[in-house]
């Protein structure tokens, strides 16, 4: 496949232009699983940046004067495009992001309903007046668009992942300029630029730029015309963009969507062989690359052996391999920087004292699932997020313990508990300091109506429904004195 939706797949839309980039930097975008040339991309450089911020600065009024209707009618069509492009975009996730193929229909199912939601924000974007304290004024607060959004985006869920960001800005009459992350550009940049252009949105109102971090990513972060950064991310990464955007610059807000490391808690009365399976997916799906996916298992001691027994048998039976074949479930770590850091944790993990319960074999970049027991909260492998297929199971004395174990680390973005006893098991996650807190479901959820973000270092920000509404405008008070 050499283009998407009529548009070459090496090049970027700047200022209402498909072209090249005009670094003198060129990439080639490779196919994780079996290292095939995908396409070379000339990258952007700080110019073409500037360009594609400076054509949202201009197009960016216009756009958010039109009435709410046909804002909402041209974001509605960008949804129903995505899902008439379907297959076409699931070829694209699988060759680029490694993506098996339930998991890449799921992205465009996510990506679609969130474009749908945000089709409904230009209407229930809501001011409000408020008595005065001085006789004859009156107080409006306008709820209006921030301007111009910068987008960083992720390669996990490059699709959903940018568009989560990209829907919700443009319907509140933002204009956006992408830059996804250099291992998905396509995924991550161009068809969500191309869609929401094809849908309608003006020349000059979505840009996407694919560059080396080195070169633009600091840059994008602090030019002066965004007044919001969203970034989707890493922590370390996300500190910087924080960072960049307070202190390098005009200071400007930022959105940030980091790091996790969930836990999924078995209390004592839970439903075993439900957990079990459960565990099983949310540690293995898209090869643990995913925020949510669960990192740590806590298990009440009392049911702990029966436990293990039954989630390694649920993980011997998850599929690796090809993720174009349908019964995939476990393709391609993205690179090989990322297959290093997944080898040294499960060096680490055995250094450490873990004892292996199941070792699948690494081929290439394709690393079947790994869990380890005996695992303790001083170990890497219960602290550090892993995004790779291994996890570890701690053992809990009892619910108080679980809970300590539970948030022990820096992170705090989702969680489950599974149990029986579904009032008394809100009332342990109350106790849990995460964001989003599942019971009797997988830590991987994302409802586009639900509010999405974590805790600690986890990220700063919401998203979706009204909480993304609020992310992606700003309150203005305007005082009138009639007298």
């Amino acid at each position: 496949m050499s283009q998407f939706s009529g548009v070459e797949l090496n090049h970027q839309l700047i200022a209402g232009t498909w072209r090249a980039g005009s670094s003198e930097r060129s990439a080639t975008d490779n196919n994780p699983f079996d290292d095939s040339v995908i396409t070379d991309i000339q990258q952007a450089s700080a110019a073409d940046v500037d360009k594609a911020y400076e054509a949202a600065r201009k197009a960016q009024p216009e756009w958010a004067a039109i009435t709410p209707s046909k804002r909402s009618a041209i974001i509605y069509k960008a949804a129903e495009l995505l899902e008439e492009k379907r297959a076409e975009i699931v070829e694209l996730l699988i060759q680029e992001s490694g993506s098996t193929r339930s998991k890449a229909n799921l992205e465009v199912t996510l990506a679609a309903n969130i474009t749908r939601e945000a089709a409904s924000f230009p209407g229930r974007t809501h001011g409000r007046i408020s008595p005065s304290n001085t006789q004859g004024k009156e107080n409006r607060v306008y709820r209006v668009a921030k301007g111009v959004v910068g987008v960083i985006s992720p390669w996990n869920f490059p699709l959903h992942l940018s568009i989560r960001s990209v829907a919700p800005a443009l319907a509140l009459g933002n204009a956006v300029v992408i830059k996804a992350a250099s291992d998905t550009p396509i995924t991550g940049g161009l068809i969500p630029a191309r869609i929401f252009e094809e849908a309608g949105v003006p020349a000059g109102v979505i840009s996407n730029v694919t560059g080396a971090g080195s070169e633009i990513g600091d840059h994008f972060v602090t030019h002066a015309i965004p007044k919001l950064i969203s970034f989707t991310g890493s922590t370390p990464v996300g500190r910087r963009v924080g960072e960049l955007a307070i202190n390098g610059g005009p200071m400007k807000n930022v959105s940030l969507e980091l790091g996790g490391n969930a836990p999924f808690i078995v209390l004592a009365d839970a439903d075993v062989d439900k957990a079990a399976q459960d565990a099983a997916v949310g540690s293995f799906l898209h090869q643990g690359q995913i925020c949510m996916a669960i990192n740590r298992v806590i298990v009440d001691a009392s049911i702990h052996d029966e436990f293990v027994e039954k989630f390694v048998a649920a993980a011997k039976h998850i599929p690796a391999g090809d993720p174009f074949e349908d019964k995939t479930m476990v393709g391609p770590i993205i690179n090989d920087s990322q297959l290093d850091s997944v080898k040294q944790k499960i060096a680490q993990a055995k250094e450490e004292g873990a004892r292996v319960a199941l070792e699948g074999p690494i081929e290439g970049r394709l690393v079947h699932p790994h869990v380890f027991t005996d695992v303790t909260r001083e170990m890497e492998i219960a602290r550090d997020e892993i995004f790779g297929p291994l996890i570890g199971v701690l053992k809990a004395d009892d619910e108080t313990h679980a809970i300590e174990l539970a948030n022990d680390p820096e992170f705090g973005l989702s969680a489950a508990i599974y149990s029986t006893d579904i009032d008394h098991a809100s009332q342990v996650a109350l106790q849990i300091e995460s964001g989003m807190v599942h019971i009797n479901d997988l830590t991987v959820n994302d409802e586009p109506h639900v509010m999405f973000g974590g805790m600690k270092n986890s990220g700063l920000g919401r998203f979706n429904g009204d909480w993304a509404i609020e992310e992606f405008t700003d309150d203005r008070w305007i005082g009138v004195k009639r007298s």
